[in-house]
């Protein structure tokens, strides 16, 4: 298959369809490194996590379960090669667009417990887009510690054909004004970097300036979506520190570039049993979409 189509037809999405039901199960360890480490990198002044007390802060799951791929097994973009758990999507752009979290009320996930994962693949679909064919999959996650379930997440993984000369560009949509909360992120290189190490994630649109610039025609770095809805939760929980995740759904709007600091705001309801939460770039453009939903 080749790596650079604009149309996937039916033949193809019929067997890429045929990863849906697929299932893996990993196994890890809420260590406390990663948690000091991330605290660090979000410039927070946390104390240090202890075994068995410290909850995991919303999100911070995905510094866990990280796949380990040998360096041989890695594609040209930095991910792995395709056609484990994931379909082979022949289309060489790839976007975590968004997702859907619960959290079980009673069973907090806390360092030093011993965790599973199941996921599942739950669908593949297709759209024609503007600039080319766009293919969805949809993975849930299901993360138990001793107890029982304490997660279930929905991932949407978008894949995007590569862009070409006089392609459409999507209208921007303006942020919401107003907001209770915000806080200014200067998103350069190093905090790309550091986040990138802690998530083992070799995507190289997030460090490698020449490739997302000449490969993928990007004009600079791209922060990390799950990066974007960290720092989301991160203002909830500076401006509510005994605020307490049910759910959590976020939708990315409009990629984030390293070039200009951004901004993460947020309001919450009258009744203060929720919030919308969202991102900005420098122009004010609306990037990312969020709500939470607190117990």
């Amino acid at each position: 298959m080749t790596e650079d189509l604009r149309t996937v037809d039916a033949a193809l999405l019929a067997h890429l369809q045929t990863w849906q039901g697929r299932e893996e199960t990993w196994h890890d360890q809420l260590g406390a490194t990663p948690v000091s480490a991330l605290s660090a990198t979000l410039d927070r002044d946390d104390p240090a996590p202890v075994t068995g007390q410290t909850e995991l802060p919303p999100l911070w799951h995905w510094l866990y379960f990280l796949p380990q791929v040998r360096q041989s097994g890695l594609g040209p973009d930095g991910h792995a090669l395709r056609g484990g758990f994931l379909p082979p999507v022949p289309l060489p752009r790839r976007m975590w667009a968004g997702g859907r979290l619960r959290w079980e009320e009673g069973n907090p996930l806390s360092v030093g417990q011993a965790v599973r994962r199941t996921s599942r693949i739950e669908s593949v679909t297709h759209k024609a887009g503007r600039t080319g064919d766009l293919v969805f999959v949809l993975v849930k996650h299901e993360v138990h510690n001793d107890h029982g379930l304490a997660l279930t997440e929905e991932h949407d993984i978008v894949y995007r054909a590569a862009p070409q000369p006089g392609d459409p560009v999507p209208p921007p949509v303006a942020a919401e004004a107003g907001a209770a909360w915000q806080r200014e992120i200067v998103p350069d290189d190093v905090l790309l970097f550091r986040y990138s190490a802690l998530t083992f994630n070799g995507h190289r649109i997030h460090y490698d300036r020449r490739y997302v610039t000449q490969v993928e025609g990007y004009p600079g770095l791209i922060v990390h979506g799950p990066l974007i809805a960290t720092l989301l939760v991160d203002l909830l929980r500076r401006e509510q520190p005994q605020a307490r995740l049910k759910s959590f759904a976020f939708k990315a709007v409009r990629p984030t570039f390293d070039l200009h600091p951004f901004r993460v705001q947020g309001t919450p309801s009258a009744d203060g049993r929720s919030a919308r939460l969202w991102a900005s770039d420098h122009e004010g453009w609306l990037t990312m979409q969020a709500t939470a939903e607190l117990f």
